[in-house]
This record gives C-alpha cells, structure tokens and sequence, in this order.
C-alpha cells in the first residue's frame, strides 16, 4: 500500500533506483565473505596521523573560518593547490577554472544539471561508470553507446554515434572504471579531432589518473584540446571539461572532488551548487590542504601505487592459476579495478549467486551498461584495491570454484 508521501513523488523520484554496487556493499558485513564490489580504497593507507595532525592544527589556527560557512567555489588556498598539482600534467589552470565539490559524484550530478534536458542523448563508453549513469538518468539523458576494446573507447566506431548529435561524451580515459583500460595516445589524439570536427564536447571524468603502476604517463584529453587545436593556454575557452577527486589519494570520505573549465562554466556551475549545498564543506577543505600540503601528496601518492600494484599482481596471478582458460580479463597499467569476460553460455548474474555460496562477492557487469543487451551478461568487475594479498588470492580461488560450476550453465537472456 503506497502512502500519502509516496502518491506524490515527482516522476524522477519514483524512476530513481538504489545503486547495484552500494547495495552490493552491505553485504561486505557478512561473515567470512570476500568482496571484490567496492571501488573502495584500502584503509590501511589512510594516513591517519597526517589528519590527527591536521585537525588539531586546522582548530588551533583557523577554528572560526573552517567551521563557518564559506564560498560556493571552495576554500581558495586548496583551489590553488590542485591548481599547481594539475600543472604537473599541464593541466594549466587557474583558481579561476577550479569548483570543489562534495565528491565527484556531486560534479557528475552538477554536470547533468548544466547541461542535459529530458531526452538529450549522452555519449559514453560501453561499459563505462554506474555512478555517471545514475547523475545523468535523473535528469531524462537517453544515451548512445560505443565499445571499448583494451585500448579504450574505439574511436573507430564513434563517428556513427557523433552524426546523432548527442549533447557531450563522458569519457574515462586512464584505467576505466569498470574495465582498468586507458584509452590510447593514438585514439586520445582521434578522439579530440572528432570531437572538433562534430562540435561535440567532452566530459573527461580522471579519478584514479595518479595510480599508475607501469607504463608512461599519457597526455589528459584536456591537454591534447588545448594543444592540437592551438587553444590559449589556458580555460578560457575548451572542449573538454575535467573532473578528479581527493577520494583515491587521500580519503573518500572526505567527499571532496573538483571540476575544472572554463570561468564561465565554473560561474553557472557555482550557482546550480549554491542551491544544492551551498558549498562543500569548509572544515573538511582545510583539514584537506594541511594533509597534503608541504609536498606530502606526492609521498603518499608513491605509497598508494606501491601498495595498490602488489594486490593487482596478486590478482592477476591468482587468475592465472585458479581460472579456466575459457575466461578472460584485462591487465590494469593502474586504477582499482578489472574487467572479467566470460565465454559465451555464462551470466554474471548466474554466476553471482553461485560467488555467494563459495562467500565471494564481486559487481555483475550488466550494471555499466546503459543498455542491456547480450553482451553486457557476460562480465564481471572486479576490485583489487581493497582487500589484502591473502584475501585476494583466497578470493579468486573461491570465485574460480564457483566459475567452473556454471560454466555448463544455459546462454544468458537479452534482458538479464
């Protein structure tokens, strides 16, 4: 029986829909379970003393203004500080170009805002990131859709999408989330051409840009617009908007992300903000510029991927040993996570129940699809940033046991 309430949501609260990883993640309470679901950090790496630190100074020092309210745009010392920290990838920017945010969640959902309308169609990689499709479903987006292979979005295949005339491309190029590829030097410098040729903007979304475990550093989409097509040097002007977060280098609960464009965008985004939050939160703004001042970022950078790199290896080993050869699965030069196909006949979503029985938990691929067809049954994403190198070789022996009991299982359904 509905109630009062509930007779009355608006049409977009009642198509909202829980999330499939965080609903996934209750389950991480279970006893004895091992869960490859979360995108989550290891806690191991938090540097708690650097914050213990940090907040006492942050009260001792600054107690009036980190717990009052402050600007819409963000406390202006760490703006300038992520500034400095992107010119190092030349990024170049200015305070000017950069909002924080609650999280990146928040600049996907103020994205959404900005610039779709009810039925606009959005450009994005299959699969691509289910945090990005829940912002932009609540405000009507329709999307087209273009694989990836192991070297990212392919390009080759995206002209055909482009004619269509969707409103912007959300790409993630540096180990994708879901799939850990990074999408090519060659294809980075298509993609950009394309999206000049088509006047079609990007959203570039890079959060786990700074763990890379192996391989060179390649160039960010953003750079490359300003570059090739001979841009200022700065974001006045632009195809591409960029987004990154504190989430994967600092703490994610500090819920504090940024997004950098133009000033102009950034004004019509600092006013969409002010009706959502007023401004992210200041005291967690200054306790974040004292931690990662003085050059710390960078050192716990280094320890992040020392960490993280070993439990990829782990993974990618223990896959190698336990599963059958019928099953596939990338190889992440960096990120927190990796995608697993399975031969044609299989279901993820089978399958997953069958991980519960051996205490294993990981996210069936299907739910980073923006549409469900065939294909999208038949992967699975898995974490390696969070559990340990005992638990993750453990972990994918027990997944490896539930693998071979369903691989006689009946061909997946169109709408699994």
């Amino acid at each position: 029986m509905s109630t009062l309430w509930e007779s009355r949501y608006s049409l977009r609260a009642r198509e909202s829909k829980s999330s499939a990883i965080r609903e996934l993640l209750k389950l991480s309470e279970r006893p004895g379970l091992i869960s490859f679901a979360g995108g989550l950090p290891a806690a191991e790496v938090f540097p708690v003393q650097r914050f213990q630190e940090a907040c006492q100074k942050v009260l001792a020092t600054n107690a009036g203004p980190a717990l009052q309210y402050g600007a819409t745009e963000g406390y202006e010392p760490l703006r300038e500080m992520i500034a400095r920290h992107m010119a190092r990838y030349a990024i170049l920017a200015t305070v000017e170009n950069v909002l924080v945010t609650s999280g990146s969640q928040q600049a996907l959902d103020l994205i959404g805002k900005l610039l779709i309308n009810s039925g606009d169609r959005v450009l994005v990689e299959a699969p691509t990131y289910l945090g990005a499709l829940q912002a932009f479903n609540g405000y009507g987006a329709q999307y087209l859709s273009v694989p990836i292979d192991d070297d990212g979005l392919r390009t080759e295949l995206l002209e055909a999408s482009l004619r269509l005339g969707p409103k912007f491309m959300y790409i993630l190029p540096n180990f994708q989330n879901p799939a850990g590829v990074t999408l090519s030097q060659e294809r980075r410098h298509q993609l950009i051409g394309l999206a000049d040729k088509y006047g079609i903007p990007i959203v570039e979304d890079d959060p786990y840009g700074q763990l890379r475990y192996e391989g060179e550093h390649l160039a960010p989409l953003v750079v490359l617009d300003r570059e090739n097509l001979r841009r200022d040097n700065g974001f006045s002007i632009g195809n591409v908007i960029y987004l990154s977060t504190f989430s994967k280098t600092l703490a994610p609960g500090l819920r504090l992300g940024w997004i950098v464009a133009p000033p102009k965008i950034i004004s019509k985004l600092v006013q969409l903000k002010q009706a959502a939050d007023l401004h992210t939160s200041t005291f967690a703004q200054y306790v974040a510029f004292e931690v990662a001042r003085g050059g710390f970022l960078d050192q716990h950078v280094k320890l992040i991927r020392g960490v993280y790199r070993e439990r990829r290896d782990v993974m990618l080993q223990a896959l190698k040993e336990f599963f059958p050869p019928e099953v596939t699965w990338t190889r992440p030069q960096g990120g927190l996570f990796l995608w697993v196909t399975l031969p044609e006949g299989m279901d993820s979503q089978s399958l997953f129940q069958s991980a519960l029985a051996e205490n294993v938990a990981f996210v069936p691929g299907d739910s980073f699809y923006a549409g469900n067809g065939p294909e999208s049954c038949r992967h699975l994403r898995l974490n390696f940033s969070y559990p340990n190198p005992e638990q993750i070789r453990e972990g994918i022996r027990r997944l490896a046991v539930a693998v071979k009991r369903q691989l006689s299982t009946s061909p997946c359904e169109v709408a699994c």
